[in-house]
């Protein structure tokens, strides 16, 4: 059999980059809005100090390989020799049997390069090969002149072997699904919200057209590429169930993790998925599943590391953490898994205000600050979300998709009294469409749309990460 000839390898890698000659990315690219992550990217794309490579992780398709090419192109924007920037994707059939540094080797002839000092390298995929944080790391302490940045959905290997084998030579970098925020700018319905000056710091005038792409953020909003293609949003459920989930629930957490029983892991996603934002056990998930509940732990820990679900854990009516946690909430990492597993909500489905609730929790992933976030649970009552610094609650909100706790204070009795008992100070409640605050029994409560709340928590946690970067 003849093997794969250099002169082919180098064609792939010359049509990989095609700055090389044109000095831009391809308009496909060159045309998409940039996602409100690129700044971030960029800092550690141009940092060479420390010596370290940046890999870039996250869901499949929430858009790695565009913020990639989008830094490329700022690259090129300061002056960055295009020579001097390779993109290599690992998975192209052509690299089979590749290491990093025999690939390093055929771009450094490709261009006549005699060195590789101050090159930008971008592998991407590089899931697909074999033991590659430690090819990664080798070339990281060869070429200490260079920038590697490297790229993969398999998020729960990367996180993996990053930690084992990067430590001091990989800075991780995270890219989750959309927020809310970032779901209206790529949409072009930005304009919808406006800042304010004065709380709650964001107001839309049509709050009507606002809850209706808020409601189609819930159904395939989490994905660049549902919203820039015609075909994805005539049918996301396919989008998101076959290209989505099912390679990570059938590829590649089985192949991570040599899971035999794929179809338990099936089942326990499923229901976890249907209930996403209720509280669960593990009895309660053994039952219903028919898996063990050491096997549903460990199940657990790969569906986090693949960044498709999360947990929240729970205090009592005291702020008392639970030695135990047997009771638990899951939350999917974003609300249009539930949507393509079980078909679209509209504004009054029944499960549209658990998916509300995914959904601010999908915002609270993207956040980057000393608090923790809780829920509160006790024989009487419940709160949705707790922020704690760790010696304290500092705030709390109930999450509705109505206007009634508005209307009758009753409906947050409850929230009422743990704020009261916790020294809590300033409550949130979301409505559907209604704006006001009041003073009950002391306490500061406010009310504001569950749009304008994920909106303005989504651009908040985001523009938070770029002062800290």
């Amino acid at each position: 059999m003849k093997p794969i000839s250099e002169q082919e390898i180098t064609h792939r890698i010359q049509l990989e980059n095609p700055w090389w000659h044109s000095g831009k990315i391809p308009g496909s690219w060159h045309q998409m809005i940039p996602r409100a992550y690129l700044q971030n990217f960029m800092t550690l794309t141009k940092t060479h100090d420390p010596v370290r490579a940046v890999v870039l992780m996250g869901p499949r398709r929430v858009g790695k390989t565009i913020l990639i090419h989008h830094a490329i192109q700022r690259l090129l924007d300061d002056g960055i020799d295009p020579k001097l920037i390779c993109y290599i994707s690992i998975d192209a059939p052509v690299y089979t049997g590749l290491g990093l540094e025999p690939l390093l080797r055929h771009y450094a002839k490709a261009r006549a390069l005699t060195a590789l000092d101050q090159t930008f390298v971008f592998f991407d995929e590089i899931q697909y090969l074999p033991n590659w944080e430690r090819h990664l790391k080798k070339l990281v302490e060869d070429y200490p002149k260079a920038k590697f940045i490297a790229s993969g959905s398999a998020a729960a290997a990367l996180k993996l072997k990053s930690n084992e084998s990067g430590a001091g030579r990989f800075t991780d970098f995270q890219l989750p699904p959309l927020t809310f925020h970032e779901f209206l700018v790529l949409s072009k319905r930005e304009g919808l919200v406006k800042r304010s000056e004065s709380w709650p710091f964001y107001v839309s005038d049509d709050l009507k057209a606002l809850n209706d792409e808020f409601v189609n953020y819930l159904n395939y909003g989490g994905y660049p590429e549902a919203i820039t293609s015609s075909e994805v949003r005539a049918d996301p459920e396919r989008f998101i169930k076959t290209d989505i989930i099912e390679k990570v629930l059938l590829r590649d957490l089985p192949s991570l993790y040599g899971i035999a029983e794929i179809q338990e892991l099936n089942r326990l996603f499923t229901m976890l998925a249907y209930n996403s934002g209720q509280e669960v056990s593990l009895d309660e998930l053994s039952q219903g599943s028919g898996v063990a509940k050491n096997t549903i732990k460990r199940y657990l820990e790969y569906l986090k590391a693949a960044f498709l679900i999360r947990e929240l854990h729970r205090v009592d009516f005291n702020l008392k953490f639970f030695k135990r946690a047997n009771f638990f909430k899951v939350y999917l990492t974003n609300p249009s898994m539930r949507a393509a597993l079980f078909g679209p909500v509209t504004t009054d489905h029944e499960f549209a205000g658990h998916l509300a609730e995914t959904a601010i929790m999908s915002q609270l992933a993207h956040w980057d600050g000393p608090t923790d976030t809780y829920y509160g649970r006790w024989p009487k009552g419940e709160v949705d979300f707790i922020t704690h610094d760790g010696t304290r609650a500092l705030a709390c909100a109930e999450v509705k998709w109505s206007n009634r706790a508005f209307e009758r204070d009753a409906e947050i009795g409850q929230m009422l009294l743990f704020m009261k008992k916790n020294g809590i100070a300033t409550g949130t409640v979301t409505t559907y469409d209604v704006v006001g605050k009041k003073e009950i029994n002391g306490l500061d409560i406010r009310f504001v749309p569950c749009s304008i709340f994920c909106y303005g928590i989504g651009k908040k946690a985001v523009e938070r990460r770029t002062e800290l970067a």
